[in-house]
């Protein structure tokens, strides 16, 4: 499996139904479209050469669907060390053909055999090495790590030329492929996870079979890493065969035990203590109990609070307990993709799960595909959130979505009320992220000019969650401060007379031809921006979907001479002196 999800990179819009079969066997993958020619993109670019070589750059494994000479000459500038390049492929703009070009160490074939197989084509691999031996010494496959990648090249060369090779260690990648295999051989190839010093004619392959399982953290959380890279010298093992970190669920939320991960560059994975039960039972300590559950065999340390265990094979920890859940309560902004913030579509692509009110995970689009869906009514903030939380708890990445921005009258403060109110232990283990949007009321300023652009307040005028005595008050008390007010949910089907108030106070303060702007649908199908003056504000010219900004006593307008008004608030609040 790639460390870094690749970019699939199109054209023109005959290419984006490839990209798309592609992506269901890559579903991390982000899709890039060329500006004007391409639509339901990831991303959307206007140079397709800086595009290309800033993402080869970074590492990013490409998939161009396109002909490959258009690939070659846009990368040759950026070509060095072909140990750090990235895996390149030029796929047929049909589908008919999948060619690896680049990224030989870093698993091009692989990946090119994933693609051809989802789009039902043979691979066009021509490394001689994979052809004739049936597998790529330089580029093992999941599990397992080259030691002595520098010895690789002449060992290959001596097995095309007529060697054999004997097989120390258990690894089915090797045994079952087309090495000439023989106990008495030349060469050799070890799979191990001790430490040994590897020879010119010694192939060291590390497997991923050592489990580090942490309890308590308490009392080393300063030198974690040291100390248990000192446990592993102790032991002889070696510390790229250490396939990841495990612990109970509730030490979940404890920065040593991810600074280990990060450190040796693995998962992090928790047990519930339904998992560990049976063998807490019979005396292990917690650390001891998820080293057994990780591998299935006894653990080698002594320590109740560090436990190492050796599997017998290469262990996927992706399959072995939980991750920590996340929770991201994200805004996609009013309107569609194009709001959206670039962390707020990376969320979005790596969540496993959405959950929101129906129009507003709508407004996702296609980056909604393959997430499971958890919809519910606009009203049932607190058990949208309680279900948020379950899901995360269990280890999935929940993405709350909310429209505008998830802090401002959304479900940011659902979750945080939530979580204060209940105060259940499995949610304290959850990573929780806010991740911010575009507000309507910034959207609406906009759409219009600069209504905001100076001193400010947002008032809502739904009374289902605060008393209309307070609304009341707070509406009298922006507009004595002179205030440019924006109202959220001015207007529903139930509630239609507390605009007509809100109107009434504030023309005891304000002139009746003081700017109000009316936006709705902003970003959306049916977009209204408008000026109207204060007196011709009513009920009926507004609904849910519907912000309103009111100005100050400073607030100016512009008409045009297509006839369109540009409102603003002035920056300066001594006499107006246009510059």
């Amino acid at each position: 499996m790639m460390k870094v999800a690749p970019a699939i990179v199109v054209l023109g819009q005959n290419s984006v139904t490839v990209a798309r079969k592609i992506i269901s066997v890559l579903p991390g993958a982000t899709l890039y479209g060329l500006e004007g020619r391409t639509s339901g993109v990831d991303v959307s670019f206007t140079n397709f050469g800086e595009t290309l070589r800033d993402l080869f750059v970074q590492g990013t494994p490409l998939i161009g669907i396109c002909a490959a000479g258009i690939l070659i000459r846009t990368l040759a500038p950026v070509l060095s060390d072909k140990r750090q390049e990235p895996p390149v492929l030029a796929v047929a703009e049909d589908g008919s053909a999948v060619v690896p070009l680049l990224g030989g160490l870093g698993g091009v074939n692989d990946l090119a055999r994933r693609i051809a197989e989802a789009l039902d084509v043979k691979a066009a691999i021509t490394t001689t090495g994979d052809l004739r031996l049936g597998t790529t010494l330089l580029s093992p496959p999941p599990g397992y790590h080259l030691a002595n990648p520098d010895d690789a090249k002449k060992f290959i060369s001596d097995l095309l030329a007529g060697a054999q090779v004997k097989l120390e260690g258990i690894a089915p990648w090797l045994s079952d492929s087309k090495l000439p295999i023989d106990p008495k051989g030349d060469l050799t190839i070890q799979v191990t996870e001790r430490l040994v010093t590897p020879t010119a004619n010694c192939l060291v392959y590390h497997p991923a079979t050592i489990a580090i399982a942490i309890s308590d953290t308490i009392g080393y959380k300063d030198n974690a890493v040291a100390l248990v890279q000192q446990l592993l010298a102790d032991a002889a093992l070696e510390r790229t065969s250490v396939a990841g970190i495990f612990a109970p669920i509730t030490a979940a939320a404890d920065p040593t035990i991810h600074a280990l991960a990060s450190a040796f560059k693995v998962p992090a994975r928790f047990f519930t203590p339904n998992q560990l039960e049976s063998l807490l039972s019979q005396g292990y300590s917690p650390a001891q109990a998820a080293a057994i559950a990780a591998t299935g065999t006894s653990p080698l340390s002594p320590s109740p609070h560090i436990a190492i265990a050796i599997a017998p094979q290469p262990i996927d920890p992706n399959t072995i307990g939980q991750p920590r859940g996340r929770l991201a309560i994200i805004g996609t902004g009013p309107g569609g993709q194009e709001w959206m913030s670039p962390e707020v579509k990376e969320i979005l692509k790596s969540a496993t799960d959405l959950v929101g009110y129906k129009t507003y995970l709508d407004l996702v689009g296609s980056l909604a595909d393959g997430k499971q869906r958890h919809e519910s009514d606009n009203r049932e903030e607190e058990a949208r959130a309680k279900m948020a939380l379950d899901l995360a708890a269990s280890g999935r990445y929940v993405a709350v979505v909310s429209s505008g921005d998830p802090g401002i009258y959304a479900m940011a403060t659902a979750v945080f009320e939530v979580c204060d109110r209940y105060a259940k232990p499995e949610w304290d283990t959850i990573d929780i992220h806010v991740a911010p949007g575009i507000s309507a009321m910034q959207a609406a300023a906009a759409a219009i000019g600069a209504p905001l652009g100076h001193d400010f307040c947002a008032i809502s005028l739904s009374d289902i969650l605060k008393p209309w005595a307070a609304i009341e008050q707070r509406i009298a008390a922006a507009a004595e401060a002179d205030f440019v007010i924006a109202f959220y949910n001015p207007v529903s089907k139930e509630r239609t007379w507390q605009l007509a108030e809100a109107r009434n106070i504030l023309l005891r303060h304000r002139t009746p031809d003081t700017p109000v702007v009316l936006a709705r649908n902003l970003g959306r199908p049916g977009q209204m921006v408008k000026a109207i003056a204060l007196d011709q504000l009513a009920p009926e010219t507004a609904d849910m979907r519907t912000i309103i900004i009111v100005g100050s006593t400073k607030t100016r307008t512009m008409r045009r001479n297509d006839g369109s008004i540009w409102v603003y608030t002035p920056r300066r609040y001594t006499d107006f002196n246009p510059l």
